[in-house]
């Protein structure tokens, strides 16, 4: 459950509908979609991702549903995390990859690499292939700092991650990447990589979305430790894979900036 929420003068509800849930079968979901009329600062979007929002173009989310808490946001404490073995293996395998950082761009490479991974993973039954304005509206159309890390073997690109930036915390949008690929488990080297990159940077919390304890596609992201869940509209403390959610310590709230 997010942080209760009162929208301010910069921005408008453009849409407060139910929705059959996106995660869980027969589940009903609600996330009031945001417009930001003006940029957000830094400060601004390290507030927004405490409150446990996310980004869709110049819109922000946090959800909201009626008769369902299955959500939680996650992130990551970037300076007390230790990759575990099987993580440190992925590092290592991938050691032969280098990361180029940039702002968030369209290019028809870039469409090109990510409809392929939408479309070839067999996630999905019925994507569509996206088109220009589709990838623009989504991740480089934006209300805070976006940037773009990418990933290259060589000369050949074969990921891109979307972040958003604020002052001490960064949000991970999407990550999209080569099928052929696909033993390389990039989706995990990049959230390491841009752990340990933040670390490097005496940055503060690296969030990874929404975790889902019941859907496959999201439970994933609780394999980092530690890390920190917002339930019940406070930030759990689940310090090694043997805590439980009756174990989990809150952290203590942000200071106000």
């Amino acid at each position: 459950m997010s942080k209760p929420y009162t929208p301010h003068e910069n921005e408008q509800i453009v849409y407060d509908g139910i929705d059959s849930c996106s995660y869980l079968e027969g589940k009903r979901q609600r996330s009031p979609l945001r417009y930001q009329f003006a940029d957000m600062t830094a400060t601004q979007v390290d507030a927004s991702l405490d409150g446990g929002d996310r980004r869709v173009g110049r819109m922000v989310y946090r959800m909201d549903c009626p008769s369902c808490k299955a959500c939680e946001p996650i992130r990551v404490p970037v300076q007390e995390f230790r990759p575990s073995k099987s993580q440190r293996r992925i590092l290592r395998k991938n050691k032969d990859v280098r990361v180029l950082t940039a702002p968030a761009t369209f290019s028809s490479e870039k469409l090109k690499l990510f409809n392929r991974h939408k479309l070839e993973r067999g996630l999905s039954t019925n994507e569509r292939a996206y088109t220009r304005s589709g990838y623009e509206r989504w991740l480089t159309t934006t209300c805070m700092d976006t940037r773009e890390f990418r990933y290259m073997l060589d000369d050949k690109l074969i990921g891109v991650s979307i972040l958003d930036f604020g002052k001490q915390d960064i949000s991970s949008v999407y990550f999209y990447f080569d099928p052929d690929y696909d033993d390389r488990s990039l989706g995990t080297f990049s959230a390491l990589f841009e752990i340990e990159w933040m670390k490097a940077q005496h940055m503060r919390f690296y969030y990874l979305g929404l975790y889902v304890e019941d859907c496959s596609h999201l439970n994933y992201k609780s394999r980092y430790y530690p890390h920190h869940r917002l339930i019940n509209a406070k930030w759990m403390n689940f310090a090694s894979r043997k805590t439980t959610r009756d174990q989990a310590q809150e952290v203590p709230e942000l200071p106000s900036v």
